[in-house]
């Protein structure tokens, strides 16, 4: 991977943003693909039509949910003053912000209902997320960042109509006008195998950044809490013109599921925690029957 220096020291101006609108829905065709709706259909397309197109509730699980509080707390911390950005006030922040997503979901109070589950567990997950936090700290000193954007919805359209748009956690701009796109992961880092795929996300955003904007961002920094490894990638046009091309396909792929009501199963490892193996062929289930109306 092609290693740049952290753009630690950077300025708060506000460069030209991308459209932060909401497509209207179109019956029966997709209307916007998003990294994680990507990952869907490439992993397994029948995961991507039950979360797309029929929309089966998910129950939570400890895991994504402990990355989401993360990531909440890390994004309150930039609100702080620069100076007070420091360990003890994240760790202050994980019981308020916990409060905050129960409320803003109250399905979360069932977590940790299971009366199998000793009675720390809610204690102990939370202290799983302060060790995340704690690993944070010594991969970044954000008492020396000022970002510019945080969970910013990148959006744009293609020449072709494809829509692109997805929510970024962090984007740093130097003073001398380069632009970091940051991502926190609350696992670990992958193989050196694996880093292409886990860098499809970013390089996602780039492409949708560098059409709105005219800029390709000079770095793309994956921050794996889970064992404190960083990832960084210097994309290139050419990077960012092969991403768009792969989306190009994957549309249509999604175009012809569509128009065939054919989205098949894939086994892989992940179907040892998905959600949906109930309803899944590979493990004798049956999906819902196709829904009337269409809204991807």
């Amino acid at each position: 991977m092609v290693q740049l220096p952290d753009l630690m020291e950077v300025s708060a101006a506000r460069p030209a943003s991308a459209s932060r609108s909401r497509p209207s829905a179109v019956p029966g065709a997709p209307v916007a693909l998003s990294p994680s709706r990507a990952a869907d259909f490439m992993t397994c397309p029948l995961l991507y039509r039950l979360r797309c197109i029929d929309r089966l509730p998910e129950p939570p699980d400890p895991v994504s949910v402990r990355g989401t509080l993360v990531h909440a707390v890390l994004d309150q911390l930039f609100d702080l003053p620069p100076a007070e950005r420091v360990l003890e006030k994240a760790l202050a922040l994980v019981s308020r912000s916990w409060q905050e997503l129960c409320a803003a979901r109250p399905e979360l109070a069932d977590l940790f209902a299971d009366p199998e589950m000793p009675p720390s567990s809610c204690d102990d997950w939370l202290a799983s997320a302060a060790d995340l936090l704690r690993r944070y700290f010594t991969i970044e000193n954000p008492t020396r960042i000022q970002p510019t954007e945080r969970e910013l919805l990148v959006e744009t359209q293609l020449a072709d109509g494809i829509r692109l748009r997805g929510f970024v956690d962090r984007l740093d701009v130097a003073p001398t006008g380069e632009v970091r796109i940051v991502d926190y992961k609350t696992g670990v880092a992958p193989p050196e195998s694996f880093e292409e795929k886990a860098l499809f996300q970013l390089k996602f955003y780039a492409l949708a950044w560098w059409r709105v904007n005219g800029v390709v961002p000079a770095l793309l920094q994956l921050i794996y809490l889970g064992d404190g490894q960083v990832l960084r990638y210097a994309p290139e046009e050419a990077d960012l013109l092969a991403v768009e091309r792969k989306i190009r396909a994957l549309w249509a792929a999604i175009d012809r599921a569509l128009r065939t009501r054919h989205f098949p199963p894939r086994r892989s490892r992940g179907c040892e925690w998905c959600a949906f193996r109930a309803v899944c062929p590979e493990f004798g289930g049956t999906p819902p029957e196709w829904p009337d109306s269409v809204v991807v």
